[in-house]
């Protein structure tokens, strides 16, 4: 490990570091950044919130102040940072302009939901990083507002959530678009097999950095599930949220009108609550999470889609009020806290028709969840998984089907941990 004065970045940076509190580089900024500023492509994998932004936002800074310095041309853009939704471009803007500061480095983005006028506007003087969702900037590059053949530093961040939105087809648009030589620098949190096929696609002979195997969460998140019938779970929410008042509690459902409902529910309970989903405006979803960043609310309920890239290092618990279908999700949800270096608490519920769901993501992350509350179904253990794993996906034993019912004798004596007391 070393200080980050020692990389031998430009004065700006390096006095933008100590204004922020930065001092020692957190494993993959220590792995991944001399790296890309020896100009090698970069394939990291980390989980979230172990400081992925600063991996490739210090170096491509860095190459901006020392390499490629002068004024963009009109229309023109000499970096492109990509990312799968509006607030994880909006995060990572924050967080360049914050080390630019001082600098003449301009930094714009472009996402939907917002004024494409205004956004031409902003791209008509030129950009020297432009932060960007792939839809919107496929509409930009249709209306020749932007012109990308100056782009020689490309970053694809959280890769595995574009191929989960179908950005796959917007990358192979905007790729040929793309100044050549470029170094490309690509982070995910999971690597699914699709990510071999992106990497050899837009990566040079890259250098994978791994801090942490894919599917793994943050060491310092304290994980736990309470198994409970699905009509019980709002009243075992209230009954988690009412010991932590204060505490920033971030809860996923799994659709936009469950979300919205849950919302409204604590609301008229009294809880200081909102919600960010599909169906809310983007100037919505930033008020929300700006209140949520502030402490002015203290749960916020959000959808998949909508909580990507939330990074207020603030959030002490994440609870999943529904359990992901995708196990890989579950990774990226409790990664909303325990970052920069805290401690965090994740909550799961598991309904009894959720158990095969459960033994998923337990199967991905190598762990047995803790139990809180409650047992697993009859025929849900989670050591029946290997005779499961073969299976089709949310395939249910026989015996698993009653769940309502108590597990037989049988059962027990296999496996005498379970179930466990409430």
């Amino acid at each position: 490990m070393f200080d980050f004065d020692m990389l031998g970045l430009a004065p700006a940076l390096n006095d933008a570091l100590k204004l922020a509190g930065f001092n020692e580089p957190t494993p993959i900024q220590n792995q991944a950044i001399p790296l890309a500023l020896e100009g090698h492509d970069v394939l990291g994998l980390a989980q979230t919130g172990t400081g992925k932004t600063l991996a490739f936002g210090l170096p491509l800074i860095n190459i901006l102040l020392t390499e490629h310095a002068g004024r963009p041309a009109p229309k023109t853009a000499k970096a492109l940072v990509l990312a799968p939704t509006r607030e994880l471009v909006n995060q990572i803007a924050e967080s360049l302009r914050g080390l630019t500061d001082k600098t003449k480095l301009r930094v714009v983005t472009v996402v939907g939901g917002q004024s494409i006028g205004k956004q031409i506007s902003l791209l008509s003087r030129g950009t020297d990083i432009l932060v960007a969702t792939p839809g919107r900037l496929i509409d930009l590059m249709e209306r020749r507002a932007v012109d990308l053949g100056s782009v020689r530093q490309l970053v694809l961040d959280e890769a595995d959530q574009m191929l989960d939105l179908g950005f796959i087809h917007a990358l192979r648009k905007i790729a040929p678009r793309l100044g050549t030589p470029r170094q490309t620098m690509l982070f995910s949190a999971t690597m699914p097999k699709q990510m071999e096929e992106l990497s050899r696609a837009y990566l040079n002979n890259p250098h994978r950095v791994q801090v942490s195997p894919p599917g793994k969460a943050a060491d310092k998140i304290t994980q736990s599930v309470h198994f409970v019938d699905k009509g019980q779970k709002a009243a075992k929410l209230r009954e988690i949220l009412s010991r932590d008042t204060d505490a920033l509690t971030l809860v996923f459902a799994r659709t936009k009108h469950g979300a919205e409902k849950l919302m409204k529910g604590l609301v008229a309970d009294g809880f200081n609550a909102a919600s960010i989903h599909g169906n809310k405006s983007q100037g919505q979803r930033d008020r929300a999470i700006k209140a949520f960043r502030d402490g002015k609310i203290t749960t916020l309920v959000a959808t998949d889609v909508a909580a990507r890239g939330i990074d207020i290092p603030g959030v002490a618990y994440v609870v999943n009020f529904d359990l992901p279908d995708v196990p890989d999700n579950y990774v990226h949800r409790i990664g909303r806290t325990a970052r920069a270096g805290r401690e965090g608490e994740a909550i799961a519920f598991c309904a009894p028709d959720e158990a095969d769901l459960l033994r998923q993501i337990q199967k991905l992350m190598k762990i047995e969840v803790p139990v809180a509350s409650g047992s697993w179904p009859a025929g849900s253990a989670a050591n029946d998984e290997g005779r499961n794993s073969r299976g089709p996906r949310r395939r249910r034993r026989p015996q698993g089907n009653d769940s309502s019912g108590p597990a037989k004798p049988a059962q027990h004596r296999r496996r005498p941990r379970r179930p466990r007391a409430a």
